[in-house]
């Protein structure tokens, strides 16, 4: 069938003026499950929405998946469909995401043209990287099983429909941490006094960078930013208790684990040359994200065929993505499809007056049902 755009363009809109924060998607996963419905899939909602589409008699079944959630950004945006909810906002292109797996689903189900079964998997909360593992901890791999999954993430700046991906690492991992210096607070006269906490945190910060400058082999790829230093210090009053609170990135397991320990150890040995005591905590969210080799030359030769400038090799991605969990679980790919280099289109992602491309829209429908019917095959021949 002729994917309609502008009907495309109609939905995507209406996701962005009524977008919802991450596992409240409420709205959003009704709009999606009656669509679905409508074209005649079997539909299972529970912290998300998935789709089942069978057609032929093939046994094989693979998964795509799109993201649900906004964020909390009020949008500056000054087109006729801005966001209705105060401070919420479509900033990273969910709306598009969601779209184009919809127009996938509806293509698909009145012109099938594979052999198996399509999972159209809708996950809630992907920007605080909870979402997939609640679907997988509710057993949707278990009741849905599946032998490849796949997912989009529009990119700005690239040109329009441009898909880059590459084997293996595709984007970094995220861990917070926070650290927690107890000193003595005191008169800012009298610093003798006192054991001053902000000065401590001082030296901590300064020694955290050194981690990747020196302790990690150059060219790791990792990143170690510290994004609040919090004290309880006024005008005239040294602090006694400091925070640190930051975001690591890394490529490795290896690296991310090597940063934990480094951070601690470095983090004890400042506090304990100053007398004061110290907490380090470090949580993982967002693990590496791996692309497997077949579903990664299945994307490329789909997007060749499909006719997109394809990059097969990119460079890994410093953003981390919750599509890590379920290619962890289930040999996948994750690809970026280039959102334009123009005006609102070419915007960073999270930024409060991005846009998606809504001529992107029937170009990443396409490319969904080229990749299907690659993985399917209605013929009984080899599948590479």
């Amino acid at each position: 069938m002729d994917i309609d755009q502008h009907h495309l363009t109609l939905l995507r809109r209406d996701f962005h003026r009524f977008p919802e924060l991450g596992f409240q998607e409420q709205r959003t996963k009704a709009k999606v499950a009656d669509f679905l419905r409508d074209q005649g899939l079997e539909v299972s909602v529970g912290c998300g929405v998935i789709g089942v589409l069978r057609a032929g008699n093939g046994n094989r079944a693979i998964g795509l998946r799109a993201d649900m959630d906004a964020l909390p950004i009020q949008e500056t945006s000054i087109h006729d469909y801005v966001s209705q909810a105060s401070g919420v906002m479509h900033a990273c292109g969910h709306d598009g995401h969601m779209t184009m797996l919809l127009g996938a689903a509806q293509a698909l189900a009145a012109d099938p043209g594979f052999d198996g079964t399509v999972l159209f998997i809708f996950q809630p909360n992907e920007e605080h990287g909870l979402g997939a593992r609640a679907m997988i901890d509710e057993g949707v791999l278990e009741r849905f099983p599946i032998e490849e999954i796949y997912a989009i993430h529009n990119l700005p700046g690239a040109p329009l429909g441009q898909v880059s991906t590459r084997p293996g690492l595709i984007c970094s991992s995220e861990s917070l941490f926070e650290i927690t210096i107890q000193g003595q607070g005191g008169h800012a006269s009298m610093p003798q006094a006192g054991r001053d906490a902000i000065t401590i945190g001082a030296e901590i910060v300064q020694a955290l960078q050194t981690i990747v400058a020196r302790k990690l082999a150059p060219g790791a790829g990792a990143v170690v930013s510290i994004t609040e230093f919090l004290t309880d210090g006024q005008r005239n009053v040294l602090p006694g208790h400091a925070t640190l609170k930051g975001d690591v990135r890394a490529r490795t397991p290896e690296d991310r684990e090597a940063i934990a320990a480094l951070m601690k150890q470095l983090a004890e040995g400042i506090a304990a040359a100053h007398g004061v005591s110290v907490k380090v905590q470090f949580r993982t969210e967002f693990i590496e994200t791996i692309n497997a080799p077949a579903p990664t030359e299945a994307v490329i030769r789909a997007a060749r065929q499909s006719g997109l400038e394809t990059i097969p090799n990119r460079e890994p991605m410093s953003f981390s993505e919750d599509f890590a969990h379920f290619s962890a679980a289930v040999p996948g790919c994750f690809l970026l499809l280039g959102n334009g280099v123009e005006g609102a289109h070419a915007k960073p992602l999270h930024a409060s007056d991005y846009d998606f491309n809504d001529p992107l829209l029937p170009i990443g429908t396409a490319f969904w049902t080229a990749l299907v019917r690659d993985r399917l095959q209605t013929n009984k021949g080899p599948r590479p």
